[in-house]
This record gives structure tokens, sequence and C-alpha cells, in this order.
């Protein structure tokens, strides 16, 4: 790679190449595979990784929002895309742009099927979830008989998959409560299908689940953060590549006497003689909250650890350089899959790789390796 001149993103097509073949090593030959890809791909680049999967012949996609199919359409996403939170507002584009609904309550069936007979559609794709446990969006197991009634009554959609979530299928202290899950599951498809007179795909597992529980992987698995190079856990961790390299430069080297503060509302006071602190170009707004300040957080220059002094700026972080040698100009490595990943920097402030790598501004270029 060339020399880093600013803040950029490094993502390695090779790294999720791996992923994904390791991943999906773990299924059956005629399981499906769907990637989720939403919020922009954990915050990397939905389109290059999405058309990069559908090379690999990847089955489906998934997206939070209608906006972020619409986006993947316009980049030449031509696979089967699940919208996961369907919203009224969104059903034009939707159905414009061939995306499937998640459809998960009595209020958003009718309206999805009122809005698809006024447009004389025949077997319009949904996906009807089920809230197994997670209590977030779902119908209940006691909601059959009414979908199903609904269903029947109308040639206008036509169920692809039924679906669940699991709530904590990566601890294993949770393994009575996600067979709890799984269970219910079967049970609602059972009865579902059964009432329905036709068997659409099932699907509850996520990148955990797929490690974890390989009897619940059914006709579909549903893969986000190990796609990304992380299992949830140290033992499957080690069998993925995390994808993408967050890197900056050394704008500026200050020397702080003894006494002096660094940055916004005096955090940090020099209690030595002379500190050397780096200023890298990158801040709040580039993803780097502000719980990454007054030393939780830390970047790595020339092998060693720097951490980060007083607040975090908007667009600017300092870091302590006292005992580092290096200069301005010379790179800055917040996370890689090498020197430090995001799970750990994660670790350090109290939160999960998820929210780091997700907060990753668009302001901040993308760089492909192939």
């Amino acid at each position: 790679m060339p020399k880093v001149q600013e803040t950029i993103l490094e993502i390695d097509l090779n790294a999720l190449k791996h992923n994904f073949e390791y991943l999906k090593s773990k299924l059956k030959n005629n399981t499906k595979f769907l990637a989720v890809v939403k919020a922009f791909a954990y915050g990397n680049d939905a389109n290059e990784i999405a058309n990069y999967l559908q090379d690999l012949n990847i089955d489906y996609f998934a997206v939070a929002y209608a906006n972020e199919g619409v986006a993947l359409r316009q980049a030449g996403v031509t696979k089967p895309i699940l919208v996961l939170h369907t919203l009224k507002v969104n059903f034009d584009i939707l159905i414009e742009n061939h995306l499937e609904p998640n459809l998960y309550n009595a209020k958003i069936l009718n309206e999805f099927i009122a809005f698809s007979e006024a447009r004389k559609e025949n077997h319009y794709p949904i996906h009807i979830k089920f809230n197994t446990g997670l209590n977030r969006l779902g119908f209940w197991e006691n909601d059959v008989d009414y979908i199903v009634s609904k269903l029947k009554a109308t040639k206008a959609i036509k169920v692809k998959s039924l679906f669940s979530h699991l709530a904590a299928s990566e601890d294993l202290n949770e393994e009575a409560f996600t067979n709890g899950q799984i269970g219910a599951f079967k049970t609602i498809a059972e009865s579902f299908s059964g009432a329905l007179g036709y068997q659409p795909m099932l699907h509850i597992c996520n990148t955990s689940g797929v490690l974890n529980y390989p009897d619940a992987h059914f006709d579909m698995v549903r893969c986000g953060i190990g796609l990304y190079g992380y299992g949830n856990s140290e033992k499957e961790s080690a069998h993925l590549k995390p994808i993408a390299s967050l890197k900056t430069v050394i704008s500026q080297i200050h020397h702080i006497e003894k006494g002096e503060s660094v940055g916004y509302n005096r955090t940090y006071k020099s209690n030595t003689p002379s500190t050397k602190t780096a200023t890298l170009p990158l801040g709040h707004a580039d993803g780097i909250s502000r719980i990454y300040g007054n030393g939780k957080g830390f970047v790595t220059i020339n092998g060693k650890k720097a951490p980060i002094v007083g607040n975090v700026c908007m667009d600017m972080i300092m870091v302590n350089i006292t005992d580092i040698d290096c200069k301005e100009g010379d790179e800055v490595v917040i996370f890689d899959g090498k020197t430090t990943t995001a799970e750990t920097l994660a670790e350090h402030a109290g939160t999960i790789s998820y929210e780091l790598i997700t907060s990753i501004s668009q302001r901040v270029k993308r760089v492909i390796i192939k």
C-alpha cells in the first residue's frame, strides 16, 4: 500500500472472502447464506462489499431500511434483498426496487396487503418475523392463525420465509434460553406451514448462531459481524480476519510543559517537565467518540501504544507520544486486524466492536484492497 497521507479506512476484500468461506464451511451444502449489509455494511462500504459477495455467489442480502436496499440496487446488486425494518412510508420505493419486506405486526401486514392489492401485485415476496424472546420486532405464536387467514384471503403477496432472531447466541451461559427460542421457532414454523399449505424458508441463526448452534441452521443463515471479522468469542475470532483498518497520520507534535493542559475543558494537565503529544486528523465526527478520550482509547504509532489525552474533539484527537520515536507525517493505526482490533479498542472504552465500526463517518476515505 502507498504511504498513508490522510485518515483512511482500508477494506480488505481478501479478508472478506476468507470470512465468507469460513462461515460457509460450517453450513450444509443446501443451506443458503444471507449477508447482512445494513448500516453501510457495518461501517465499511456496502456497495463494494455487496457486489463482491454477489460475485462469490452469495444467496441473499439484508438491510435495515428500504433506502439502504435502493442504494444497493443502484450499485448493481441483483440478488434478493430483505428489508428487516419495513416502514409504510417506503412501500413504493420498496416495490419499485424489488426489495422484500419483513412484515412483523398486524398493522404493517394489513397496510402492505392493501398497498400491494392496489398495485395489482401477484405473489409479491414477503417475510414474516416472529418474536421468540428478543422482544424487539415480530408477531407472537398466537398470531399464526390470524396471519394465515390474511394470507389466504389475498393473492397479492406470498411468504418467502419465516424467521426469528436469537437474543444471546454468543453467550453459552444462555444456552437454555437460546434452545428455548429455537424450539419455539420450530413449533411456530410447523404450525404456520401446516396451516398455510406450503413451506417457506426458515432462518434464525446470526453469526454466533451459525458457530454455536449447527442444528438450527435450517434453510438459511444470516451473518453480519462474522463477515467483517469478529466472531463474538476469542476462539472463533481467531478463525476470522477483520476486514477494516482505520489509519491516519500525525499532523503536529507539541511539547507540553508541566502544568499546561491539552484540549477542551483542560481535562488533561501535564504533571511531568515535558510531555510530548501528537495531534491527529480525526475525531468524534469521524466515529471516534468522546468515550475514547482521557486515556480510555489509544492508537498505535511505530508499534507502540499512544493513549488519547484530553477530550476527543470533533475533528482531532491528541495522543501522548512522550516515549515514542516518531515525527510529523508518520502513520498512525487506530484499529486493524493485526496491531489492535476494533474489538480490543472498543473493550477499553466499555463498548463493543459493532458500535465502533458502524460509527466510522462517511467522510473518512474508503480504500479498497482486492
